[in-house]
């Protein structure tokens, strides 16, 4: 059960009682805005205090939220994205909810005709959709081309996972199982195969000093610098 008020100085707040709540929180999300949820038969009015409490870190955060609101993709049906095998096609349909189809390629998106694409619960399908199809190219690509990029440098490793991570795009942990990130897909090839060697640089060099960047240089050609600052044109979200 939820409905919305408008908080002097906050704005619309949605009021959102559950069952699975535990204590009073509040959750701020791209596009839905403030969101305060409550345990559920617990009285509104305790979390609006709570709310009120909280104010001062809701507005920062609140600012924080507009601002990357602003760098967040909006997907529609002009929006080209393609990756590796399979592009995305987003169109209206007459059904009442949102339909995910992958295949052949092509990764289709059909939404309720009577709802606008922006609406955050379309663009949540989207977003869910790519990742889905981001994954299972992931899958299938990262792992093989991490084995042939190690057998070419003669570099072994334990184990390759493939991963939807929130801020990087892999890892190498300190037993040498490497994580790497299913949006690795959105980048071009060169781009993919310099972060794959970044990580298997990191089976022997444990740290970015002289010795990491000195091999990863050996293995990019002395492109190591250029391709580390060619990876700031692409973040490992897209929205």
């Amino acid at each position: 059960m939820e409905h919305i008020l408008d908080i002097p100085e906050i704005g619309p707040v949605t009021i959102k009682q559950s069952k699975k709540a535990a204590r009073i929180s509040i959750k701020l999300k791209p596009f839905e805005g403030v969101t305060l949820i409550i345990p559920f038969g617990s009285n509104p009015q305790e979390g609006i205090r709570f709310l009120g409490q909280k104010k001062d870190w809701v507005k920062v955060s609140l600012k924080k939220l507009e601002a990357r609101e602003g760098k967040l993709t909006i997907f529609n049906e002009s929006t080209h994205f393609k990756t590796r095998s399979f592009a995305l096609q987003i169109k209206k349909h007459e059904r009442q909810d949102v339909r995910l189809q992958f295949k052949n390629g092509l990764l289709q998106v059909s939404y309720p005709q009577h709802l606008p694409v922006t609406e955050p619960v379309i663009q949540e399908h989207i977003r869910y959709g790519i990742e889905e199809a981001l994954r299972i190219e992931a899958k299938t690509y990262l792992p093989k081309r991490l084995w042939q990029l190690g057998r070419q440098y003669n570099i072994s490793f334990q184990n390759v996972t493939v991963k939807n991570l929130k801020s990087r795009w892999g890892s190498c942990s300190a037993v040498n199982n490497i994580n790497l990130n299913i949006h690795l897909m959105r980048l071009p090839d060169e781009l993919i195969d310099y972060v794959l060697l970044h990580e298997l640089c990191h089976v022997h060099e444990k740290n970015h000093g002289p010795n990491f960047w000195k091999r990863l240089n050996a293995m990019t050609n002395g492109r190591a610098r250029e391709l580390d600052k060619a990876m700031n044109d692409y973040q490992t979200k897209i929205y």
